[in-house]
C-alpha cells in the first residue's frame, strides 16, 4: 500500500523473433502475467547484446536483423512469482531467466488477492448439514463456499443460513457453549439435509483483480460479511472477509490516509461522527432477566453496565453470560437468550453484577476511526465502548460502520 515491502522481480531475456505458435514471445509472457494477477510488467528492447550463442544482435544491423534483445520484467509478491513462475518458465523456452529480491512502495488500490485467504474450507452440494457444522466450527470460520466439480461457487453456506434455514440453535460463536441437550437437540435438527438444501445461492463472487473498496462497497450493499473470490475462469481462488479488509485499512500509516483517499479518508472521522447512541444499560444491581431481555431486542448484543453516575464499570454480551454460568444456570439462560421461552419465564435469579465482564474496551468520543478500528484489532472485539468525561458512556462503535464508512456510505 504505502509501505515499502518485499518483493520479488523476475526478469526473462529473449529475443524479438522468438515465437510460440506464431506469437512472440515477449507478449505471451506478459499475457500470462496478467492473467496470474501480477503487480506489474514491462518489456524492454534492448540495441546490443548476445546470449548463450555468442551471437551479436544489434540494432546498427536493423535492415540485416530485427532479432534485437527484449527483457521482460514481471514484479509481485514472492509467493505469487513462486506460483506464476512454472507457467513462465514454459513459454520461455530457454531463455535466461533471473530473479532479483528487493523492496518496493506501492501506490496503486490495494486488490482483494493481496489479502484474502486462499486457504478455503469448501464443501460440496451434498454435504451433511451436521459435516458442515463441524467443519465450521474445526475451521473457526463462519462460512463455507459450496463448489461443483469445476470448483465454481454454487452458494455459501453461513452460519446465517444455518440458523435462519437450517434450524441450529445458537450462532456458530456460542454453539459450544451450549448444554449438551441444546446441541444434541440442534444435530436432530439438521439431519439428513444437505448444503443444497440451506445454502444462499446464487453467492455473490468477486474477481480477485477488484480494489478492497469494490468489495467493501458490494459486503455493504448486500448485506454481507464475506465474498467468495473467483479467477478470469469463474473458480474459486480464495474468500475475503470484512475482517481482512479492515485489518488491510489498519496497516495504513498515520497521514497516508490523505494520499489514497478512495480508500481510508473516511477513517479520519471521529468515533462522535458515526456512534450509535441508542446503547441498552444496565446497573450491577439489576436483576438478570432484565439485562437479557435487552440483550435480545438489542442488534449490539451487548448491555453497557454504567453505575449512578453514568460511569462505564462493566460489560455483558451473550457468549460472556454462557461462559460466567454455572452449568445449573445454562438451560434457562440458553432458552432465554434464544428466544425458547420469554426471559422471565426461563432466566435463572441473580443480579447483573454476577456475570458483567468487568474490563470494557473504550475509545474517547474524539479519537479518529482509525484508531478506532487500531484498538479493535488490537483487543480483538467487534464493538467498542465510547465514552466522554473520562468514563462516561455516551455510545458504541462497530466494525460494520468501519465497513460502511471505507465502503463511503455513512449514516
Amino acid at each position: 500500500m504505502s509501505e515499502y515491502v518485499e518483493i520479488e522481480l523476475v526478469r526473462i531475456y529473449c529475443g524479438e523473433s522468438d515465437r510460440v505458435d506464431g506469437r512472440p514471445v515477449y507478449e505471451l509472457l506478459v499475457e500470462e502475467a496478467r492473467r496470474h494477477g501480477a503487480a506489474g510488467a514491462t518489456v524492454l528492447r534492448g540495441v546490443l547484446g548476445f546470449g548463450a550463442g555468442s551471437l551479436v544482435h544489434t540494432a546498427k544491423i536493423l535492415r540485416l536483423s530485427e532479432d534485437l534483445p527484449m527483457v521482460v520484467e514481471i514484479a509481485d509478491r514472492p509467493d505469487r512469482i513462486e506460483a506464476l513462475l512454472p507457467r513462465l518458465e514454459a513459454l520461455a523456452k530457454g531463455g535466461l531467466i533471473a530473479r532479483l529480491p528487493m523492496t518496493a512502495r506501492f501506490h496503486c488500490p490495494v486488490r482483494v488477492r493481496d489479502v484474502m485467504a486462499s486457504d478455503v474450507a469448501t464443501v460440496g452440494p451434498d454435504a451433511l448439514l451436521a459435516d458442515v457444522v463441524d467443519l465450521l466450527l474445526a475451521r473457526n470460520v463462519k462460512a463455507v463456499p459450496v463448489l461443483d466439480a469445476g470448483r465454481r461457487v454454487l452458494g455459501i453456506v453461513t452460519g446465517g443460513d444455518l440458523l435462519t434455514r437450517g434450524g441450529l440453535a445458537a450462532r456458530l460463536s456460542v454453539y459450544g457453549l451450549l448444554p449438551r441437550g441444546a446441541r444434541e437437540e440442534a444435530a436432530a435438527l439438521l439431519s439428513g439435509r444437505t448444503a443444497r438444501d440451506v445454502m444462499s445461492a446464487p453467492a455473490q463472487t468477486i474477481g480477485e483483480l477488484a480494489s478492497l473498496r469494490e468489495a467493501s462497497q458490494r459486503m455493504v450493499k448486500k448485506g454481507l460479511k464475506r465474498l467468495p473470490v473467483v479467477n478470469e475462469a469463474g473458480e474459486l481462488i480464495g474468500i475475503v472477509s470484512r475482517a481482512d479488509i479492515l485489518r488491510a485499512a489498519a496497516k495504513v500509516p498515520a497521514g497516508t490516509a490523505v494520499a489514497l483517499p478512495r480508500f481510508t479518508a473516511g477513517l479520519l472521522q471521529q468515533a462522535r461522527d458515526v456512534m450509535f447512541t441508542d446503547v441498552p444499560t444496565a446497573g450491577p444491581d439489576d436483576a438478570l432477566p432484565g439485562v437479557v431481555a435487552k440483550l435480545v431486542a438489542s442488534p449490539l448484543r451487548r448491555v453497557v453496565v454504567v453505575d449512578k453516575s453514568g460511569a462505564v464499570v462493566g460489560i455483558v454480551h451473550d457468549g460472556d453470560l454462557l461462559a460466567r454460568c454455572g452449568p445449573e444456570r445454562k438451560p434457562g439462560l440458553f432458552q432465554a437468550l434464544f428466544g425458547k421461552k420469554p426471559a422471565d419465564d426461563a432466566c435463572p435469579t441473580g443480579t447483573v453484577r454476577e456475570v458483567m465482564q468487568p474490563t470494557v474496551h473504550s475509545v474517547p468520543e474524539d479519537a479518529s476511526l482509525m484508531d478506532v478500528l487500531q484498538a479493535m484489532l488490537a483487543h480483538h472485539v467487534k464493538r467498542l465502548v465510547v465514552t466522554s468525561d473520562g468514563n462516561r458512556l455516551v455510545g458504541m462503535v462497530d466494525r460494520e460502520t468501519l465497513l460502511q464508512v471505507i465502503a463511503g456510505r455513512t449514516g
